[in-house]
């Protein structure tokens, strides 16, 4: 689509409360999860895969389905999907056991491929011009996981835990009426023929995409993995109760989320490659200090021994991870943006990988956290382990940009009778 669409607006408007909703749904086991991990007293490991369960299958649903979505009606299929996740949300007030919470979390978990729905419907509404700015106020909808921080402990205070997924459930099927009668259908894909979609085969030998794709494991998965787990890093390593522990996960997740939109604008002044680059630079040094755990050093002096005290208070660590989220948030869109600039005709199917890639990052890291706490018995391994996830996005990054320069230059010098083909 060459101009932006009359209704895009409405479109955007709508698929944004849509995403939000099933987001919501979809990051519910980051208010629930404590209070199954008291009920079933599970390690930080179990812990860990509990909270990774719904992103889980949410995240790998997203390549199949984002490569039918380039095919079919996005809408349509975002409607099936919703359909599909309120019955498992109606009977969660009846699970008792720890593999009954994991099936469930699978099932209901399938509200995570709302995203590749939602972006694959938004796109073909905006000009090339706006799709960064779009794509990130779409992206605001991450901001539904503060509905769970905020509505699951109220509906717990009033009426008890096994009224949450009930009316979940009910609020989900409001959110399916309203789509269903309100959103617009998408206007005439700018897809294009059959032809043009990508298949998983070329998803998966796309060198590009996987670059991507690892860019996003950071931003969003890392993003995913932070909320699902600072809640209890805030009450293990500050003594925090579990409604200050989150009140401050809240703050993270807000600010990240609301901040997406204005990383769309960036990445389209600016480029997203550009923005990227400053994204990791930036989370790099926050991480840096957010690795290092609480120390004692004794410095052995000749009269007396001095001891030093080294470690993050909390109104410093929130800080650093106020920065980080704002980062990723601005990320989140960024990367989004160069994937249009690239494939602008198969966002559906390449933005459905990257995404389930991003997803899988946010089930993965959960589980990498609990493992590493458990074998080093320090509360920061978990940002070490962000700490290497990124060195390694940078890594990449840096070496993909000179290979692009080489390009560039190779062409240029062609261009100019500087370099022959025969000579290669």
């Amino acid at each position: 689509m060459q101009a932006t669409h009359p209704q895009a607006g409405r479109a955007l408007l709508l698929a944004t409360l849509a995403f939000a909703g099933c987001f919501s749904v979809w990051t519910l086991y980051a208010v629930m999860g404590l209070d199954i991990q008291q009920q079933l007293a599970l390690s930080a490991t179990e812990y860990g895969i509990l909270l990774s369960t719904p992103i889980f299958s949410g995240a790998l649903l997203r390549i199949p389905l984002g490569i039918l979505a380039d095919r079919y009606p996005a809408r349509n299929l975002w409607l099936l999907l919703m359909l599909s996740c309120i019955p498992a949300l109606a009977i969660l007030p009846w699970v008792e056991s720890y593999i009954g919470y994991l099936v469930t979390g699978l099932w209901f978990g399938l509200s995570g491929v709302s995203f590749t729905f939602g972006i694959r419907y938004v796109t073909d509404w905006f000009a090339s011009r706006q799709q960064g700015l779009a794509m990130g106020l779409f992206g605001v909808g991450n901001a539904g996981v503060a509905i769970t921080f905020v509505l699951v402990p109220v509906i717990v205070n009033f009426w008890g835990w096994q009224w949450v997924g009930l009316l979940y459930a009910i609020g989900l099927a409001l959110m399916l009426v309203l789509f269903w009668l309100l959103s617009p259908p998408a206007p005439t894909t700018s897809s294009g023929p059959a032809a043009a979609v990508m298949t998983l085969r070329q998803l998966l030998g796309d060198a590009r995409v996987w670059r991507f794709s690892l860019y996003y494991y950071f931003v969003f998965g890392g993003f995913l993995a932070l909320l699902l787990w600072l809640p209890q890093y805030y009450m293990q390593a500050y003594q925090m109760n579990a409604q200050q522990a989150m009140a401050f996960t809240l703050f993270f997740v807000a600010t990240s989320s609301m901040v997406r939109a204005l990383g769309g604008w960036f990445a389209d002044r600016y480029g997203g490659r550009a923005v990227n680059w400053s994204v990791f630079w930036v989370c790099l040094v926050c991480l840096f200090f957010l690795s290092y755990p609480p120390t004692t050093l004794v410095i052995h002096g000749l009269d007396k021994d001095v001891t030093l005290e080294i470690a993050v208070n909390v109104w410093w660590f929130t800080l650093l991870i106020f920065i980080i989220g704002v980062a990723q948030g601005f990320g989140r869109a960024s990367v989004y943006k160069v994937i249009h600039d690239y494939y602008p005709q198969q966002m559906g199917a390449v933005g459905g990988f990257v995404a389930a890639i991003g997803g899988l990052g946010g089930c993965t890291l959960p589980v990498l956290f609990g493992l590493a706490q458990d074998a080093l018995g320090i509360v920061t391994g978990c940002f070490m382990i962000l700490y290497g996830v990124l060195a390694l996005c940078m890594i990449t990054m840096f070496f993909a940009n000179q290979a692009a320069q080489y390009q560039q230059r190779l062409t240029d010098a062609r261009s100019n009778n500087f370099l022959l083909d025969e000579d290669e």
